[in-house]
């Protein structure tokens, strides 16, 4: 006889599911909220917004540096375990940075948090891919992109909101999304592996994987990492003012979360590869696009269809990556990310005296990395094995 459910299991099923995507959101919500609050938080603390500023790199520089790591660690120990003490450890992140009385405390704050989010980002992609059918990865990973886009799109705006009041109600916001999500959890993987048979870092950090990376690297610090450049164009060649710059930086996030659907969609059906390739020759003509256009609204709109760029070359690696690697798919995606973010890191200090010293030379740079870099560094399709 078959033994029946409890009535309230199927609710909490697919609220822990609902939480795969909802998770999506509030890493890149919590590092990009003090963007638009920089002279609010240096007043409090006594410094200039540049000084300020070190709350973004507070964040995004431990993020990037444990998710070396992390993904491995939480596979071992176990992904909904892991993602919810991560939650837990962001929960109290985020008071300590709504608690803090001086910058130095309000900066470790942030660290922790980065830290914090390092665990949950790469184990909530392999458990949406796991409960994904090969057939609909794409489609999903669509999904969990459009939710990031969309917290690193919202963040500015809720901060500089929250910050026209308090700025320390944006933390607090913060810290109840991620008790929410804590309560939540995610779908359990089922039994842990053996001790002999958990993954280990080497495992992760395969020749395929660290391509894949350089990929995510290239596409991203050579697409949505140009906004800093597309911003320094909009000021010295139109003097744009901050606020419409802002507006028209937006657009690339705006897109990319009304098209990650459609584009996850479009990676089941043309394949991973296919899909990067087809982001990257698309991001060639953004990039150009966007450092020659004469006029203001056309540089706007060109940057906004870079949305789809982006999105076909995140979703199409991380569709790769979870397509082939099946021991330790959570150290792979951190491994993927952490690269992927420290590409974003350099884009600024590469590109930015290119152009000072040549305009449209900044712009040619990041458009002949994603034509030549990108196929030349995404791993080669497995070859089929030979009739008997």
């Amino acid at each position: 006889m078959t033994k029946a459910r409890s009535p309230g299991a199927p609710p909490r099923e697919a609220l822990a599911r609902a939480g795969l995507y909802a998770g999506a959101l509030l890493g890149p919500f919590g590092g990009g909220i003090t963007v638009a609050m920089l002279p609010e938080l240096g007043a409090s603390f006594d410094v200039s917004p540049a000084t300020a500023s070190l709350s973004i790199t507070a964040y995004t520089a431990p993020f990037a540096a444990v998710m070396l790591v992390s993904g491995t660690f939480g596979e071992r120990w176990g992904r909904r375990r892991t993602v919810v003490v991560a939650y837990l450890v962001y929960l109290l992140a985020s008071v300590a940075c709504l608690l803090a009385t001086t910058l130095p405390l309000f900066l470790a704050a942030r660290a922790l948090q980065g830290a914090a989010n390092a665990f949950t980002t790469p184990l909530l992609l392999a458990a949406v891919a796991a409960a994904a059918p090969p057939q609909r990865l794409g489609r999903v990973l669509g999904w969990f992109g459009s939710m990031q886009a969309a917290g690193q799109t919202t963040a500015p705006l809720v901060g500089g909101l929250a910050a026209e009041v308090d700025w320390r109600f944006a933390f607090a916001g913060v810290a109840a999304v991620a008790a929410v999500l804590a309560a939540t959890g995610i779908p359990a993987e089922g039994a842990a592996a053996p001790a002999a048979q958990r993954p280990s870092l080497r495992t992760a950090w395969q020749p395929v994987v660290l391509r894949a990376g350089l990929v995510a690297a290239v596409g991203w610090g050579c697409l949505a990492g140009l906004n800093f450049l597309v911003a320094l164009r909009l000021e010295e060649e139109f003097g744009v003012g901050s606020g419409t710059r802002g507006l028209l930086l937006t657009g690339l996030g705006v897109v990319g979360l009304l098209t990650a659907r459609l584009v996850g969609g479009g990676v089941d059906r043309i394949g991973a590869r296919r899909s990067v390739l087809l982001g990257a020759a698309i991001g060639v003509l953004v990039v150009l696009g966007v450092g020659l256009a004469p006029v203001v609204w056309l540089v706007g709109v060109i940057w906004a269809l870079g949305g789809v760029a982006t999105q076909l070359v995140l979703v199409g690696v991380n569709a790769m990556v979870l397509g082939s690697v099946a021991q330790n798919p959570g150290g792979a995606m951190s491994v993927v990310q952490a690269v992927r973010f420290s590409g974003a890191a350099l884009s600024p200090v590469a590109i930015t005296p290119v152009y000072h010293a040549e305009p449209v030379a900044g712009f040619v740079l990041p458009a002949v990395l994603l034509a030549v870099g990108v196929p030349a560094l995404l791993p080669r399709p497995p070859r089929p094995s030979p009739s008997p």
